[in-house]
């Protein structure tokens, strides 16, 4: 019987935190960024509607830098609360819209009613 070398560990990869946030396809070329449902929330949450997917990934990366501001306030169910958090979500959209690519027309920049 052949014997099998043992082979080293192999390096540890790093592994990178899978994003709590999410994409979908949207009308007319938009893409709606969404976070997973957390606490009592059923669905998830829109967190925008980006004109393209590089505005996208661009509002996911502005919104898990303010993580430890919006995570508390996906949580709260106050009408303070909920205005808190649409008041950051609003200032991460106009960020991203002003600092990202420029796109032509209103597209996908509209906000949407839950």
């Amino acid at each position: 019987m052949a014997r099998q070398t043992h082979r080293g560990k192999q390096p540890n990869k790093k592994r990178t935190a899978k994003s709590d946030y999410f994409t979908q396809p949207g009308k007319h070329g938009a893409v709606i960024v969404l976070r997973k449902p957390i606490g009592n929330r059923a669905t998830a949450k829109v967190c925008g509607v980006m004109p393209s997917r590089t505005h996208a990934k661009m509002l996911i990366n502005q919104l898990e830098r303010a993580e430890s501001v919006v995570k508390d306030l996906f949580l709260e169910a106050t009408d303070d609360g909920i205005e808190a958090l649409e008041a950051v979500l609003a200032a991460c959209r106009r960020e991203v819209l002003e600092k990202g690519p420029k796109v032509s027309g209103d597209q996908g920049t509209e906000d949407q009613e839950e």
